[in-house]
């Protein structure tokens, strides 16, 4: 981790990473945080605990993070997520409803970015998404399949771009030839 920011709408993950993710990456990722939302695992808050315990416990330490000799302990699946922490936390996963990433990014050399948001801000934007899926549908006549029917018209474009060409080509040909005269 090289950065973060979390509200309880958004979130912000800076991370070190040699390469852009992929989009099967980054599905795979939303899913496994979607799946944890769904089990709605309880918060374990351990308050005061020594530093030395939590580290012994497999907490997750940031690099250059001071810590006192005290520390709080969170706790979301042990298997999963133990971390010190001082800021807040649901009391459990399913509080935050939905995780969708909208941006993975390069924010500097080996360090990339996701940008994702949760809860009301995640629905929202999938209804968005929606709509506009929708309005593609009625512009395509309610095709069932609009990635198909935006490929096609690509292609029926591309095809008139040719035939115009070609098409001005002969009449400057044409010009040509009655201009000689």
């Amino acid at each position: 981790q090289r950065g973060s920011y979390v509200s309880d709408r958004s979130l912000r993950f800076d991370f070190s990473h040699f390469q852009k993710m992929t989009d099967e990456e980054l599905q795979q990722l939303e899913d496994m945080v979607n799946d944890k939302i769904r089990a709605n695992i309880p918060l374990d808050e351990q308050r005061a605990i020594p530093v030395e315990e939590a580290k012994t416990a497999g907490a997750m330490m940031l690099f250059g993070e001071k810590y006192g000799d005290l520390v709080r302990m969170i706790t979301f699946d042990p298997e999963f997520s133990r971390e010190l922490c001082g800021g807040t936390h649901v009391q459990a996963t399913g509080e935050i409803g939905l995780f969708k990433i909208v941006s993975e990014s390069a924010v500097a050399a080996g360090i990339r970015r996701i940008e994702a948001i949760t809860a009301d801000q995640a629905q929202n934007f999938i209804k968005v998404e929606l709509g506009t899926l929708d309005a593609l549908r009625g512009l395509f006549k309610n095709s069932k399949d609009v990635l198909r029917s935006a490929t096609a018209l690509q292609e029926e474009n591309k095809a008139l771009k040719k035939e115009i060409e070609r098409l001005q080509a002969a009449q400057a040909a044409g010009l040509k030839d009655d201009l000689l005269k």
